[in-house]
């Protein structure tokens, strides 16, 4: 084999190595160009202050005695005995349970049924009927709350769903557009071969979708179950409008009282928003990277 020769005008000089051949040094490796933009990057970090600084504010204020509260300054004792008395105050174990109870069903149920309901639009979205199915649950995501907020509260009360149960319903129907919208695309992405070598087979519609198809959703799954339970976790509005049973109270509900009759006690306050963010900021941690690798795969999908 002859010997190539490279115009020197094509090696970059970067990737020229100074080690001679044939002189058994190893070769150095080839230094990467890492272009940095500052400006990006101290924007970034200046806008990142509208979140650290409320939740340094959060922190320190909940360790605070409630004359001190109200300034960035650290305490001059640390007062652990607010998470203690606001945990009390608020019934956080009960609170905490209900709360948890809601979350799961609702997670559980939305991924049961919303999954469902995206694989028969998504496979049949030549067909006009599914088509209108597919834009009308997505135009439901532009409907402020507030509009349809009072006519729910009266339908939930006259269907005696005013209750723990109501509220599971409400996330999984109202959750449809959003969840519908992210796996859709994913779903039309799985080739339809998988699903024609299932049914020579002799597999239903019913068994291909739960042995082959949600098995496959795994990504869009966990993306739909992260961001229910978030919102299930964390919503205030719906709960204080379909409740009517004070045992049944949520987290976000039960601390509505220090808006009323502890508004001066902003450390017990603020103990208790920890409290409350702590169990759903853990499970965001661990899963984030399914959130965001879910959503940019149905959008590209």
């Amino acid at each position: 084999m002859s010997a190539t020769t490279i115009p020197a005008t094509s090696v970059s000089p970067a990737s020229v190595s100074s080690v001679p051949s044939g002189s058994g040094e190893k070769p150095k490796k080839y230094r990467r160009d890492h272009n940095i933009n500052w400006w990006l990057t101290a924007l970034i970090a200046v806008l990142s202050l509208t979140v650290l600084v409320p939740l340094y504010f959060t922190v320190v204020t909940a360790l605070k005695t409630p004359a001190e509260a109200g300034t960035f300054a650290l305490p001059t004792s640390w007062q652990w005995h607010n998470f203690a008395d606001a945990s009390a105050k608020v019934n956080y174990p009960k609170a905490a349970l209900n709360s948890a109870i809601i979350t799961v069903a609702s997670v559980l149920l939305t991924l049961l049924t919303n999954t469902f309901v995206a694989y028969a639009i998504a496979r049949n979205m030549d067909k006009r009927f599914f088509r209108f199915l597919y834009y009308f649950f997505i135009a439901a995501m532009f409907v402020p709350f507030p509009v349809i907020m009072l006519p729910l509260a009266k339908q939930m009360g006259s269907w005696h769903l005013d209750n723990q149960l109501g509220l599971i319903i409400l996330y999984t129907v109202l959750g449809l557009g959003t969840n519908l919208f992210i796996a859709t695309g994913f779903i039309r992405s799985i080739p339809v071969s998988l699903e024609e070598a299932a049914r020579i087979d002799g597999a239903s519609t019913w068994t291909i979708f739960w042995r082959i198809i949600f098995p496959l959703m795994g990504p869009i799954n966990a993306t739909i179950g992260i961001l229910t339970a978030l919102w299930a976790w964390n919503d205030f509005l719906m709960p204080l409008i379909v409740l009517t049973d004070q045992s049944n109270q949520t987290i976000p509900l039960a601390q509505y009282v220090f808006s009323s009759q502890f508004a001066t006690n902003y450390p017990m306050a603020f103990a208790s928003y920890l409290m409350a963010m702590a169990p759903i900021l853990i499970v965001y941690i661990f899963a984030q990277k399914w959130v965001v690798g879910g959503v940019m795969r149905g959008a590209l999908k």
